[in-house]
């Protein structure tokens, strides 16, 4: 079983939005951060945001500060990316993960510091 599951990514011109989800089916993913990463063809994963696991910060790469908006429902056991003014280097495959840890780390923008992962969703910006 897939430890978390992302969904909402397709096909979306320049300027427009997507919302992905991420959620964990059969387990509580509520006391954890989750980030964002994402990896577009012929280039290494990177981060895309972080929430801690109240929602209380936010942390974003200056690609998508302003236009991306990561945030939480625990009642639903869910992560959101809101992503506006979508460009065509936004397009790669979007993950969400998870560390093993509940505390916070520092190293909250480095792949390493997550444990579980999602299968990914694609997001697709055309010109």
């Amino acid at each position: 079983q897939v430890p978390l599951v992302e969904s909402g990514g397709g096909l979306v011109q320049a300027g427009g939005s997507l919302r992905l989800s991420c959620t964990a089916p059969g387990r509580p993913i509520t006391r954890y951060a989750v980030g964002w990463f994402r990896q577009a063809p012929g280039k290494e994963r990177e981060f895309v945001a972080h929430v801690t696991w109240t929602g209380s910060t936010t942390y974003y790469a200056d690609s998508v500060k302003g236009r991306f908006t990561i945030s939480r429902d625990n009642a639903k056991n869910t992560v959101y990316l809101q992503m506006d003014s979508l460009k065509p280097e936004d397009t790669a495959i979007y993950y969400c993960a998870h560390p093993a840890e509940r505390h916070w780390s520092e190293r909250y923008a480095f792949s390493d510091t997550y444990r579980y992962w999602g299968q990914g969703t694609q997001v697709t910006v055309s010109t």
